[in-house]
């Protein structure tokens, strides 16, 4: 496995290797999981070489978050990434990145302001700018993102369609843990109380899921039951629990069957967790 840290030197090897093999790229935060592994599997699966990103993106944490605390292990991301059959590891820094006098944002604007971008306002500029950057820099041909940031995938591939960027856009299935949690590099910040809590998240996803299965289609009442199972766990504080149409995020007042994401954001103790199912 090669580690490049440079930006021109990664643009260089993937115009070499785009004349006669197809790059699939996996972007990460690093502190590899199983989700980002089934990432890597499934690009080793569809294409000739595999890159992998690994870079903890300064523009998509405001003031106050978990941006000096995000877990890192550089070491076991390297491991993992190599016995996944990842065959290169980009691994830019932030100054790399984001030289002095940057200036250039990229920012898609309607899907952005519900959900995630509501209680996350500099979120998605920061996701879009550095996958815009790191698409420039790898050159894949496929480009794959888990279902577990659901808003993320959507807004991506708005901005790969928009800005007409050539990489078709991979998505994945959640990847869930023993107790169904879904897989995320915050889950390591819960203690073991809090961990009990944090299937609270899944539970009131299932519960939408059997409410929708016995013909109940009225959103208000199923985010009122999902409310209080969550609520009914200790350590738990509900940021927003949203049921919208997938194309646009609009808020739907009734499920639309293949078109409705339900979604939640949820603190466990201090820990903010996401997760969503696709109805």
């Amino acid at each position: 496995m090669k580690i490049i840290k440079d930006i021109k030197e990664m643009q260089n090897l993937s115009k070499n290797l785009k004349k006669d093999k197809s790059i699939g790229f996996v972007a990460t935060m690093g502190f590899l999981h199983e989700g980002h592994l089934s990432l890597a599997h499934q690009a080793k699966e569809q294409n000739d070489v595999v890159v992998m990103s690994i870079f903890v993106n300064p523009l998509q944490f405001a003031e106050g978050e978990d941006f000096n605390t995000y877990p890192r292990d550089r070491k076991r991301d390297e491991k993992l990434a190599e016995e996944a059959g990842v065959d290169i590891l980009f691994f830019p820094s932030p100054e790399e990145m984001y030289p002095e006098n940057f200036q250039t944002h990229i920012n898609v604007e309607k899907l952005t302001q519900v959900l995630e971008g509501a209680s996350r306002p500099l979120f998605f500029k920061g996701v879009t700018t550095v996958v815009c950057k790191l698409f420039n820099a790898v050159k894949p041909i496929r480009a794959y993102f888990g279902e577990k940031d659901a808003q993320q995938l959507i807004v991506i591939k708005k901005m790969v369609e928009d800005l007409n960027m050539d990489v078709e856009i991979v998505p994945m299935p959640i990847i869930r843990e023993y107790d169904e949690l879904a897989m995320s590099s915050r889950n390591k910040y819960l203690n073991p109380e809090e961990r009990k809590s944090a299937v609270s998240l899944y539970k009131a996803l299932k519960k939408a899921k059997q409410m929708i299965d016995d013909k109940i289609f009225d959103t208000k009442i199923i985010i009122q039951n999902m409310e209080k199972i969550i609520s009914s766990y200790p350590f738990t504080h509900i940021d927003y629990i949203s049921i919208n149409h997938i194309s646009n995020l609009k808020s739907l007042k009734y499920i639309e069957i293949g078109k409705t994401l339900i979604s939640l954001a949820v603190f466990v103790g201090k820990t903010r967790l996401i997760d969503n199912i696709w109805i």
